[in-house]
């Protein structure tokens, strides 16, 4: 990435012009220049003496200081990383979604796979086995060495550093101004601290810090259009994005701050007049294909190998649809199942919709509306999910030693609910959360109830015969359409309250959707003596329905992460408590015996960075008054300068902070840290842009100072970084505030 020419922005002129032109009494239109002192990286003319070490260090400056900057940071990230021998705070979910990888079990959880593939490798390389159970605050065995898996993540988080010194300078940052975000992002002391463990935080900085390293260069590669290296910037733009999604949603917003990049630079090249229509069809092509394509094929791919690995039944299983369950080694789905269903069967029912789960019933009922016994599906496999297929009441009572009737398209029906032996049942009573449905429920017995207890078979399709004369386990398509009312059983991505378990609400859809997925069900397991087994594991599922189910299952489980106002979570924050380090969060218990991690900021990064933000604004705002008053003290360089090193990073936060806002889902101090590191980008920016006029010695004199209290705050909190042993009553000079509980 180092270039011995010039690189300039986007409408940076090739001049050697001042920075700042401003209008003084006595000129004309600010034809004045006032020339603003430049760092010399050269040595005076015709000195006799060869090259100094000076010199040599200045001309490789751009080698020698993230070679120094990241060997300080690999010390600060691995310094006594194997000092707490217990399972400390989400490592208990992370490092047992490795464990799945190495047992090759699948499992579900709300974030996507790289990351915790990236773990359970790093388990691999440990020669870890997967059979360790991570419960939390459990000591490690002597046979898992978390150390070595602790230092893997930990390598993430030490190569933030670099990245964070070469962003700096792609954005045309002067050497003080990359010295200084290099070291805030080095001695920002939650960074530091989450990085240490088997987590996925490192790997998502990582990758995001990659990102916009790959942004701001292909940004400069502008006047270079099409050339080798600008493709290849382009590309690993699009796979750092694919990465960065990987690992965890958040990566959309750092999508989003790239889209809309693009967004404004097609729309500037739209306006320009002179540029041929191929070229501009062109510039079109390749940022589809390397922001678009690319980034999707990387995310695709990722679960491709999900998919690959996890090949066996796991805890999980119940996420994904009846065919991808019966194709998994050890699955009971579909296993020793009668292919074909008939009347007096007992068997669970799957919803076909993306993220569906089981049919099912328990004993709690509503508490409004009928009364009577809930109805809902469930991802867990239990006996509340199996339902027994049963003649309708203009039919004779089913008899188990009569003529097996196999039930197929058109049949009427009754499910019954096995462990209550209630029936499925719904009437003109409005669903409990989407209001324009009705409520499903159970009622009766096999002998009590009336016709509301008929549902109608409509077969949609079946995977292995165009016979739909039976329903088939696995393979068959169906809907069930209520006989009295007409509305059709379904089961949206509708979560219940607390009352119902967070579990998935099931209603009677008034409206005739055939294309709604979410109105298909299909036979999962299936129990009948007087039945031969069939083979239904022969049939695959395909791989991108596979895909997007997972994708919708997670999005569903996500959003049922919403606070229980039942209890109390010590470690939840809020949004605005993050921007002003008004809350830190204990990553264990607190003991003596135990060694005591404490995640908080460095409070000269987070306070400095966020009065940035606010000083960033007032620069713009101040700007734009001046501009409308006729002044012209920006030249376009400039202007390119506050706007995409300036804007884009702040830009950046928003994209990162505000969603947090909306969201419903609990929410921690460890949400902020993507949005920490363009906060810092920021805080560089206005440092930058306000010490330019400065003589060249006062703008080293503030320098040093930033740079002296960073690292002061950074050493001064160090003992909650590397793990406070003892008595926690030692640390009480770092409590600040009531808020941080670094000690009772």
């Amino acid at each position: 990435m180092a270039r011995n020419d010039q690189s300039f922005a986007t409408g940076a002129e090739h001049d050697d012009q001042g920075l700042t032109r401003r209008n003084v009494a006595g000129t004309a239109n600010g034809d004045a220049v006032t020339r603003v002192p430049e760092e010399d990286t050269s040595k005076t003319k015709g000195t006799p003496a060869g090259p100094s070490i000076f010199s040599y260090l200045d001309e490789f400056e751009f080698i020698i200081a993230p070679i120094v900057f990241t060997a300080f940071s690999f010390f600060t990230r691995m310094w006594k990383i194997g000092l707490s021998d217990i399972v400390t705070w989400d490592e208990a979910h992370f490092g047992k979604f490795g464990s799945h990888y190495l047992k090759r079990e699948f499992y579900f959880d709300v974030h996507p796979p790289l990351g915790k593939m990236l773990v359970g490798l790093s388990g691999y390389m440990a020669g870890y086995n997967g059979s360790f159970e991570f419960k939390s605050g459990e000591k490690y065995p002597e046979d898992v060495d978390y150390t070595f898996m602790r230092v893997f993540n930990a390598a993430f988080g030490a190569l933030c550093i670099p990245l964070a010194y070469y962003t700096a300078r792609e954005l045309n940052f002067r050497r003080q101004t990359v010295w200084f975000i290099t070291l805030m992002v080095l001695c920002e002391n939650s960074y530091a601290t989450i990085s240490r463990f088997i987590l996925l935080d490192s790997m998502l900085l990582f990758f995001t810090f990659t990102t916009v390293l790959c942004w701001a260069r292909f940004h400069r590669l502008q006047k270079e259009s099409f050339s080798p290296e600008w493709f290849i910037w382009l590309f690993l733009t699009g796979i750092s994005i694919g990465c960065v999604c990987s690992v965890k949603w958040v990566g959309l917003f750092c999508t989003a701050l790239v889209g809309i990049y693009t967004i404004e630079d097609l729309w500037n090249k739209f306006g320009d007049l002179k540029m041929p229509k191929i070229d501009y069809a062109s510039h079109i092509a390749a940022r589809v294909l390397g922001l678009i394509v690319v980034p999707m094929m990387v995310y695709m791919f990722s679960f491709y190998i999900h998919f690959l690995v996890l090949e066996n039944s796991g805890p999980g299983d119940a996420q994904m649809s009846s065919l991808f369950q019966a194709n998994l080694r050890g699955t009971e789905v579909g296993k020793d199942s009668p292919l074909e269903v008939a009347i007096g069967s007992r068997a669970t029912l799957k919803n076909m919709g993306y993220g569906g789960g089981l049919l099912h019933s328990h004993v709690q009922t509503y508490p409004e509306g009928s009364l009577q016994q809930q109805v809902t599906c469930y991802h867990h496999k239990d006996a509340n999910n199996d339902w027994f297929f049963y003649p309708n009441r203009a039919e004779p009572d089913y008899d188990p030693e009569g003529e097996i009737k196999f039930v197929g398209n058109g049949d009427v029906i009754r499910m019954i609910h096995a462990q209550t032996g209630r029936n499925l049942h719904s009437h003109a009573v409005s669903a409990p959360v989407t209001k324009g449905d009705n409520e499903v429920s159970c009622y009766g017995n096999t002998t009590v109830g009336d016709e509301k207890d008929h549902w109608t078979v409509e077969v949609v399709n079946d995977a292995a015969s165009r016979d739909y004369s039976k329903l088939r386990t696995l393979t068959t398509s169906f809907r069930l359409k209520h006989t009295a009312l007409g509305c059709y059983l379904r089961a949206g991505n509708v979560n219940l309250p607390q009352w119902g378990f967070k579990q998935i609400e099931v209603s009677c859809a008034k409206e005739n959707r055939p294309y709604d997925v979410y109105t298909h069900w299909n036979v999962e397991s299936h129990w009948n003596e007087r039945l031969p087994a069939g083979d239904p594991g022969s049939y695959k599922s395909p791989f991108l329905r596979d895909f997007l189910h997972l994708n919708v299952a997670m999005m569903t489980s996500n959003n049922a992460l919403v606070p229980d106002p039942d209890k109390q979570d010590d470690l939840a924050s809020k949004f605005w408590q993050w921007p002003i380090l008004n809350v830190g969060l204990r990553m264990c218990g607190w003991d003596d015996g135990i060694v005591k991690y404490f995640l908080l900021g460095n409070p000269i990064v987070y306070w400095g960075s966020t009065a940035s933000l606010g000083a960033l604004v007032l620069l713009v705002f101040w700007y734009l008054i001046r501009w409308q008053r006729g002044y012209e003290e920006l030249k376009p360089a400039e202007i390119d300068q506050i706007h995409y090193a300036g804007l884009y990073p702040a830009l950046g936060w928003v994209l990162h902070y505000f969603p947090f806002i909306a969201m419903a889902r609990v929410t921690y101090v460890h949400h902020y840290y993507p949005a920490l590191y363009f906060a810092i980008l920021s805080f560089g920016f206005v440092v930058d842009h306000f010490t330019r006029p400065l003589h060249k010695t006062a703008q080293w004199g503030v320098y040093f100072v930033l740079y002296a209290i960073v690292i002061g705050l950074f050493i001064l909190f160090i003992p909650i970084t590397w793990g406070m042993v003892g008595s926690s009553s030692q640390w009480r000079h770092l409590k600040w505030f009531s808020t941080w509980r670094v000690t009772d």
